[in-house]
């Protein structure tokens, strides 16, 4: 569980790595790469947090929640 952890952690820098460098090279396809490996890693957080127990869940929706509102804000 904690090497699907760490490739998780390693997949969302490497969507923020692609989403900026997107962004800076004013290339749309990267960023939306970029995005999409964020989004696969926070599926793979959310499993790993389903076998980390209900309570997990709860607070990891909850902080992805509260950094979306900080985003939109």
């Amino acid at each position: 569980a904690m090497t699907d952890k760490m490739s998780a952690k390693a997949k969302e820098a490497e969507g923020k790595m692609q989403s900026a460098y997107g962004e800076v090279t004013g290339d749309p396809g990267q960023q939306i790469k970029g995005k999409a490996k964020q989004v696969q890693a926070s599926a793979m957080n959310a499993k790993e947090a389903v076998k980390d127990g209900a309570k997990s869940v709860a607070r990891k929706a909850s902080d992805a929640s509260d950094k979306l509102a900080d985003k939109i804000n």
